[in-house]
């Protein structure tokens, strides 16, 4: 049915349009009570073998949502609705700033993927803060705050614009993630140099510890598919050295290499997501488990579209999963197909629970 649905309306329409749209449906479909209930039961079973402690958080499954469609904190007791088993949101910029100019999101549908340049358009950490303060959550979830850089503030003051979100937003975070992989921020990836990231970190580090005292609140780096093999160790060993929480593989990429899409549309510029990201995102995911040897938490995203996917991930060295891309084209019954592979490939796999099965395949490949 979506997909009919997605043919005769939502491919007609401005992709970011569409977005806005459905997102309005979701927000709405969850302020009422007894829709929501309803919605919640179809849409979002619990799988009991499916249940996943991750970052010291316990959750009703890995999966969820990637930073990006959610950018306000609008919507989560909506995207938990759909099944969503820990909702990241953001980017949030320490000041408010409406983005690139429109349009700066196009369907790939050949491709099953996005290119965007949105350029971190949201409300601003105070903004979206004090949203997070006033929730009266509906549902159970387990929210993250992706955090980035404000556009006009000079790369020597990164660090300040980072440290005011994060002690902003770390009162209301489950876990912090600092975004230096988006390519739609001129000179934000240069950040993910280890020279600049050590600082950075620290300084985020230390801005989340001020901010709330009476819990350590779980702090990621979010890293890009286009970084080279040996930068990828450098950021590992970085995060050990500082003991970050985790590492999110990864972001979107500007590559453009065996897209099938029309050159008009490949040709435009920003982070291409969805499916031709999978194979990369698996390999960064390898490489980082394999150099941090399962001591960090890893969360894999980047082409993930079914429960294959998702397990896949995990085996890989993923405690967490989460994705974005597919939704658009697989609609709001996404969620609860991609629970229920992933629990039948497990039941199937001889894995007692899902966290027996993070890394082995990668493991398996070492000996």
């Amino acid at each position: 049915m979506y997909a009919l649905f997605f043919r005769l309306v939502f491919r007609r329409m401005d992709p970011e349009a569409a977005h806005h749209l459905a997102f309005g449906w979701i927000r709405r479909a969850a302020r009422v009570p007894v829709l929501r209930t309803f919605l919640a039961a179809l849409l979002a079973p619990r799988f009991e073998e499916l249940r996943t402690e991750a970052l010291g958080l316990r959750m009703h499954g890995p999966f969820g949502l990637a930073a990006g469609f959610d950018k306000n904190a609008a919507a989560v007791d909506g995207m938990a609705m759909l099944g969503f088993d820990h909702i990241e949101i953001g980017t949030v910029t320490g000041e408010p700033q409406p983005g690139n100019p429109r349009q700066r999101l196009f369907r790939l549908v050949a491709d099953r993927a996005l290119i965007n340049r949105m350029g971190f358009n949201n409300e601003g950490s105070a903004a979206v803060a004090a949203r997070l303060a006033a929730r009266r959550p509906a549902f159970r979830a387990v929210v993250g705050v992706n955090i980035g850089k404000t556009k006009a503030v000079p790369e020597a003051e990164a660090a300040a614009d980072y440290v005011k979100s994060a002690e902003r937003l770390a009162p209301h975070a489950d876990y912090l993630v600092v975004n230096v992989s988006s390519p739609n921020t001129p000179g934000l990836r240069d950040l993910q140099a280890v020279e600049h990231l050590r600082p950075l970190l620290t300084a985020v580090r230390e801005a989340a510890d001020r901010a709330v005292r009476h819990r350590r609140v779980p702090l990621l780096v979010k890293i890009a598919p286009d970084l080279a093999d040996e930068d990828i160790d450098a950021v590992a060993d970085l995060a050990l050295e500082l003991g970050l929480d985790g590492i999110i593989a990864t972001n979107t990429t500007i590559g453009r290499a065996g897209l099938s899409s029309p050159g008009q549309l490949t040709a435009e510029t920003g982070g291409l997501s969805g499916a031709p990201l999978k194979e990369r995102s698996l390999e960064v995911l390898r490489r980082l488990y394999t150099r941090t040897g399962g001591r960090l938490t890893l969360i894999g995203v980047g082409g993930i579209e079914t429960g294959e996917d998702a397990w896949q991930r995990i085996l890989a060295g993923a405690s967490l999963v989460q994705g974005y891309s597919a939704f658009v084209y697989q609609g709001p019954f996404w969620s609860r197909a991609l629970h229920k592979q992933l629990a039948a490939r497990l039941r199937a796999s001889g894995h007692a629970t899902l966290a027996d099965a993070v890394g082995a395949d990668t493991r398996k490949a070492r000996t």
